[in-house]
């Protein structure tokens, strides 16, 4: 029989981890489709025509796109397990800021380190993040009132939209040799970063990084071979 809730995505997508991690939490039964991207599949682009991107959720044949609307959706949609999203207004208000946040301004930067076309460029592009891991430092501080997550007592959505970048974040500190999130400059998060991936709710979902390093090589070579053409 036929799952009414599938997950159209791809293993190292951190877009894609938001709606599984969400689905887990809330004890939501699915399907998780591997979507290949090369070439993407009719049923891909039939449910995401405008943006052709992954993740699509399917609950009952009808398609919900972009990883935080996905988190929302499956927040309101299933009343089983915990909420993510906080009850409060004001928080939400808060938690759905940072979210952008990240999304607009934080992992864009993050991602122009890997693609700097020299050192100086690298350097600027470094600090970027790190001034922006100040923000999240103290944003954590604020949303988590002493509590072990951004949500307070367990995972909710800021925790979502940040932690699904961690593998990436990893995998940069080991082949750049840095320490983005460190004991020392954002023990908050450092800390936070341990609890969140050792979740049962994240901890199947989080790539492992020797695995993720290899992809994040081949895409950096394909980048970089197209920058030459």
């Amino acid at each position: 029989m036929a799952k009414e809730v599938k997950v159209l995505g791809k293993w190292p997508s951190p877009f894609v981890m938001r709606a599984r991690i969400a689905l887990h939490l809330k004890s939501v039964d699915y399907e998780f489709i591997e979507e290949s991207m090369q070439p993407k599949s009719e049923l891909l682009l039939k449910s995401n025509p405008v943006h052709k991107k992954i993740p699509v959720l399917l609950h009952h044949e009808k398609p919900i796109c972009e990883s935080l609307i996905i988190v929302q959706y499956v927040d309101e949609a299933f009343s089983t397990g915990s909420s993510i999203l906080p009850s409060n207004p004001y928080d939400r208000a808060i938690q759905r800021f940072w979210a952008a946040y990240l999304d607009d301004k934080w992992f864009p930067a993050f991602q122009g380190v890997s693609r700097a076309p020299n050192e100086e460029a690298k350097a600027k592009g470094l600090e970027q993040v790190r001034e922006g891991l100040s923000l999240l430092e103290d944003a954590f501080d604020k949303c988590s009132n002493g509590k072990p997550f951004f949500g307070g007592d367990k995972i909710g959505y800021l925790d979502i939209a940040f932690g699904s970048y961690l593998g990436w974040v990893r995998v940069s500190e080991k082949m750049n040799n840095i320490e983005l999130i460190s004991k020392d400059k954002t023990p908050k998060l450092h800390a936070w970063a341990e609890r969140f991936s050792a979740n049962d709710a994240v901890k199947d979902y989080m790539p492992e990084t020797e695995k993720l390093m290899g992809f994040a090589k081949m895409l950096m070579a394909k980048y970089q071979a197209a920058a030459s053409t």
